[in-house]
């Protein structure tokens, strides 16, 4: 189904037309009373026309809407789907069309939802306890941007660790007609659908760049992870996300990754594997470091001939300057005071 633009009157011109019809009702039902005295039929008929539309001439009042910016509304009449009144303003339309909005009441976690008392969901009543009023959900349809800001879900990667993982996904109700009527709850369907591409898309990453691991599908190993691709990942999210919701009428502007974290029954393990590598790299650093030292100090001995050394005594010299330069401590220093051999 296709989005129709629907053209409304002007509404201020046809507020005031109706209130003018229902004042003129009251003058002619009590000129109808005046003349229905002298027993006339012309009386009768006054008084009949003008209680008729005492009684009915507040239904024109009810093809009176108000939008205000971004905002829209699909009407129907009598089931029938008769276009998309959109644009801020006053219009008038025919007054027995009805508004349809089936996620009116639906409140999820995102910036409409949302009011400024602490971030909760708004709820649908005013006040609190027993004097709590009931408020009539909007079947208005909102047109700007929203952030939809699903929990957080636990998920395997590619090797199997459980991670976890929270998306922030910035969306917008491009069609309105799609929105209303291909699917029975637009936001709940564009919820699941975000946990649902989640998964698709995290199962094909690790967490941490891994050796032999293909993310992109060509065959070829690659460096992509969660944590050091994440601007990639999430524009895989955004795109998956938005061939499953194009059918619903809506647009994801943007996706991004707000949380990412090993699950907490592996988190302590993990952590313990990151410090060994931080400290194999930190060991291999100082090693080459060392063995550097080492050569360059045996070749400016032998260039200078400040002393010949046998093989034996070279060795020695290297694994003292070795253990020196690679210690956690700092080596106590012995003095030869004899003969060097």
């Amino acid at each position: 189904m296709e989005e129709k633009i629907l053209k409304a009157k002007n509404g201020m011109a046809m507020f005031f037309l109706s209130l003018l019809a229902y004042l003129l009702s009251f003058a002619v039902f009590v000129m109808g009373c005046v003349v229905v005295q002298d027993a006339t039929v012309l009386g009768i008929v006054i008084i009949i026309a003008g209680g008729l539309w005492i009684c009915l001439g507040w239904i024109p009042f009810l093809g009176l809407k108000i939008l205000k910016p971004q905002e829209a509304l699909v009407l129907t009449l009598f089931g029938k789907y008769v276009g998309t009144l959109k644009g801020e303003g006053f219009y008038y339309v025919n007054p027995f069309v009805c508004a349809v909005n089936p996620a009116a009441k639906t409140a999820l976690r995102q910036s409409g939802d949302v009011e400024s008392d602490g971030g909760k969901a708004a709820p649908l009543f005013f006040g609190s306890g027993s004097a709590a009023l009931p408020r009539m959900p909007s079947k208005v349809i909102s047109l700007k941007a929203m952030t939809l800001n699903n929990n957080k879900q636990k998920i395997n990667d590619c090797l199997g660790n459980p991670v976890e993982i929270g998306i922030a996904v910035i969306w917008r109700v491009s069609d309105t007609a799609k929105a209303v009527f291909n699917v029975d709850n637009y936001k709940e369907f564009l919820s699941l659908q975000c946990d649902a591409a989640l998964r698709n898309i995290v199962r094909l990453y690790p967490y941490d760049v891994a050796q032999n691991v293909d993310t992109t599908g060509d065959g070829e190993p690659d460096e992509g992870s969660l944590r050091g691709s994440s601007e990639i990942v999430a524009q895989r999210i955004r795109d998956e996300i938005q061939s499953k919701v194009h059918n619903a009428g809506l647009e994801i502007v943007e996706a991004r990754i707000t949380y990412l974290a090993y699950a907490p029954e592996i988190a302590a393990v993990m952590l313990q594997r990151q410090q060994a590598s931080a400290v194999i790299d930190a060991r291999k650093m100082i090693v080459d470091g060392a063995v550097g030292m080492v050569e360059m100090a045996l070749d400016k001995l032998g260039e200078r001939d400040i002393i010949n050394l046998d093989e034996e005594r070279k060795a020695a010299m290297v694994s003292n300057l070795l253990v020196v330069l690679c210690g956690n401590k700092d080596a106590q220093p012995i003095v030869n005071s004899g003969s060097l051999y």
